[in-house]
């Protein structure tokens, strides 16, 4: 599902919101994501995940055409860890045991 299909669905179960409104609820809410991972924030909601973020170190990598050594420098990624009930449900309601 793309970002587009997210907010036709959100705006077809709540035919009382315009969906332009639906799309400024959905950009507000990814946008306040992104900055507070930028901030080095963790963000969790519950029942769904948490977003995080990840440092990866500098490090030798090799490129593969050539297999000549290259540096790779270090860089920040973004994380998601599902939550207990997403894997519950994704999972037809069996608990693994993960958490």
């Amino acid at each position: 599902m793309i970002k587009s299909e997210l907010v036709q669905q959100i705006a077809e179960q709540n035919p009382h919101l315009y969906q332009r409104d639906v799309e400024n609820i959905v950009n507000a809410i990814l946008d306040e994501i992104t900055e507070a991972l930028m901030r080095g924030d963790r963000v969790e909601l519950r029942g769904f995940g948490a977003f995080s973020v990840k440092n990866r170190p500098a490090r030798t990598g090799r490129n593969p055409r050539t297999g000549q050594k290259v540096e790779v420098e270090e860089k920040f990624v973004p994380f998601f860890k599902t939550g207990k009930e997403m894997r519950v449900r994704l999972n037809d309601g069996v608990d693994h045991g993960e958490d």
